[in-house]
């Protein structure tokens, strides 16, 4: 598997660039960094490029520094928000060049909200085909009141959208929570997923903490034919991050 490191969730004992070299030592071959904006684009680059690193993903839309509400995909009423605020990341992505970027839906449960949700994610396909996006559902107890909680419904929403360059993004954390069964997840889903993130559950721990088959899971992602990243996107419960990578020995053999 290709794996990468989650520097927003990982290696958070250092300081920002320093996670970069830290994840490379451990094995790691990928970043994703879920709100890089905090930081000049070309610092981060560097780090990438000295560690030998892929830029794998990326979350938009950025922080409204100016105040008012960022440009979710799903909320009716802020389309014009919303393709403000996806210029400023493809702005920010021009000098990154991350292999995908994952597009919050937003929080609403307005009746337009999957029409909204369609009519952006397609407007966006087409103003960047050369670019790569995700959509992702995330459970409602962290994130309530959040549109895509449900990967039935991310399913129908890809279909709607059907632009080759938008596709699903599986999180094995989410979908223990959301569904009650990883694994089942994964095998009824994986033929969209273009990008895929680990964490147990509860607490989206490192795997091995929690309820999260991986033994099923790894086998089912290899079986399944899939050759895209795999991102440990957890919070450590251990003091360093380095102590909490034992699951990474069965998956690099």
């Amino acid at each position: 598997m290709k794996l990468a490191a989650n520097l927003s969730l990982l290696f958070t004992e250092l300081p920002y660039l320093d996670r970069f070299a830290a994840a490379a030592k451990a094995g790691f071959t990928g970043a994703e960094i879920l709100f890089p904006y905090d930081v000049a684009a070309s610092a981060t680059q560097r780090a990438l490029i000295a560690n030998g690193l892929d830029f794998v993903l990326m979350n938009a839309p950025p922080p409204n520094y100016t105040g008012g509400d960022p440009g979710f995909a799903a909320v009716p009423g802020g389309e014009d928000r919303f393709r403000h605020d996806m210029r400023r990341v493809l702005r920010y992505a021009g000098v990154l060049r991350p292999g995908l970027i994952h597009v919050m839906t937003g929080y609403t449960k307005a009746e337009a909200a999957f029409d909204t949700c369609v009519a952006n994610l397609q407007w966006l396909a087409d103003t960047a085909p050369r670019q790569r996006f995700t959509i992702e559902p995330l459970n409602q107890g962290d994130q309530p009141g959040y549109f895509l909680d449900d990967y039935a419904l991310a399913a129908r929403l890809l279909d709607a959208v059907n632009r080759p360059n938008v596709g699903l993004q599986y999180d094995s954390y989410h979908a223990q929570v959301i569904h009650g069964d990883a694994v089942h997840v994964w095998q009824t889903h994986c033929a969209r997923v273009v990008h895929v993130q680990i964490g147990d559950a509860p607490g989206r721990t490192e795997p091995g903490r929690g309820t999260v088959d991986f033994a099923r899971l790894f086998a089912s992602i290899e079986a399944s034919g899939y050759d895209g990243w795999v991102s440990a996107e957890y919070k450590p419960t251990t003091k360093r991050t380095e102590m909490s990578l034992e699951w990474m020995r069965g998956v690099m053999g």
